[in-house]
């Protein structure tokens, strides 16, 4: 038998042992209180979206959703750095190239995740303190509220890597208020803390280091209702003073951005663009053409056809391109010049917007008949 000493010895030695697994978990889902709180967990991959984790948190929200002692839903990232950089891109480009089905199921499996934040029957808070792009985006944007800080960086960067804003992107970039939906989702912008919110991205703004506060504040909330979680955002919100006089980073370019993107097609952007001839003009036309002359196509219909269908639609849509993109040359090119080689020298094919013919554009949104994503 083992002596008392030892058996506590043995006992500490496990408990460490189940803690220390489980916070090597990718993902960590926990009931704290009135809420279920979900821990994006790789900060090595700036908590990067994986299909695994998909996996784990889908069904967990749809099991609080219905459970009576859960009144809210939490969301956040470990690391200090990112709240979630993305999708795991590069697990989908090494399953393209060999014909993997991930190319499918991940997409699938994400942008289902997408309508369940979407659709969610109880308030969702996502906590985006530090970088919030693409895949990230996804599973915080469609939420009731997104509490943004100082430290949140949000773009939707896909343009740069042969792929489009998606994630639901076309259905909100083109309901933010003027074309500012149409200028970030083709020029990959970056908005930083509070400029997030500004831009109708977050709903809220809270100091980074009160977070933890914020969170605690949330989990001891009795029953609370979706008004009562408001009420508690906006008290820390009305607290945080950081850049509360600064004026919003595009508020002086936003004449230009409703003029010059609102054309009906890329060609006419750019030719705006060229004719304009202001600074700020060229540098949004240098910054186009750097991009994948197919994505700039697929994310400019994207958006406009996203405007006018629901959340539903528009990620079926939005799967149909993500298989166009599969199928295609651009993406791969994308992911080996910005992420592998990293030499920022893409080869995109076809190398020029004229040469994307809008057949090609048109075969893109096509229905994937048995295959479309059913919501």
């Amino acid at each position: 038998r083992l002596r008392p000493f030892n058996r506590l010895q043995v006992i500490l030695q496990h408990l460490t042992m189940s803690k220390h697994a489980d916070s090597t978990a990718e993902v960590l889902l926990e009931k704290k209180g009135c809420a279920g709180i979900i821990t994006l967990n790789r900060p090595k991959a700036l908590n990067a979206l994986n299909i695994s984790m998909i996996r784990q948190i889908y069904p967990q929200i749809k099991a609080w959703e219905q459970d009576p002692e859960t009144f809210l839903i939490i969301i956040k990232g470990t690391g200090g750095k990112a709240f979630c950089a993305g999708g795991d891109i590069r697990a989908i480009t090494d399953a393209g190239k060999i014909g993997d089905r991930l190319t499918r199921d991940f997409f699938r499996e994400e942008y289902t995740l997408n309508n369940a934040v979407g659709t969610c029957k109880k308030p969702y808070v996502a906590l985006i303190d530090g970088i919030t792009m693409g895949g990230g985006v996804g599973v915080s944007i469609h939420g009731h509220f997104r509490v943004a800080t100082e430290k949140t960086l949000f773009a939707m960067p896909e343009t740069a890597i042969g792929l489009f804003p998606d994630v639901g992107g076309g259905y909100f970039l083109p309901r933010l208020s003027g074309r500012i939906g149409y200028y970030l989702a083709l020029t990959g912008c970056r908005l930083k803390g509070r400029d997030v919110l500004k831009a109708g991205i977050a709903t809220h703004f809270v100091d980074s280091e009160k977070l933890p506060a914020l969170e605690k504040d949330l989990i001891a909330l009795k029953s609370p209702s979706t008004e009562n979680v408001a009420d508690l955002l906006n008290s820390y919100h009305a607290k945080s003073k950081a850049d509360q006089d600064k004026p919003f980073v595009l508020d002086e370019h936003m004449e230009k951005i409703n003029s010059l993107f609102s054309g009906n097609s890329m060609e006419e952007i750019v030719k705006k663009l060229k004719q304009d001839g202001s600074a700020f003009a060229n540098k949004e036309l240098e910054t186009i053409n750097k991009m994948s002359p197919t994505s700039l196509k697929l994310a400019l219909r994207q958006l406009r056809e996203g405007a006018s269908m629901s959340l539903q639609e528009v990620l079926t849509m939005e799967y149909r391109l993500s298989q166009a993109c599969m199928k295609g040359h651009d993406f791969y090119e994308g992911v080996r010049a910005v992420l592998i080689d990293k030499d920022q020298a893409p080869r995109w094919k076809p190398a020029a917007l004229e040469e994307v013919s809008d057949e090609f554009v048109d075969d893109c949104f096509k229905s994937l008949g048995n295959n479309d994503l059913k919501l």
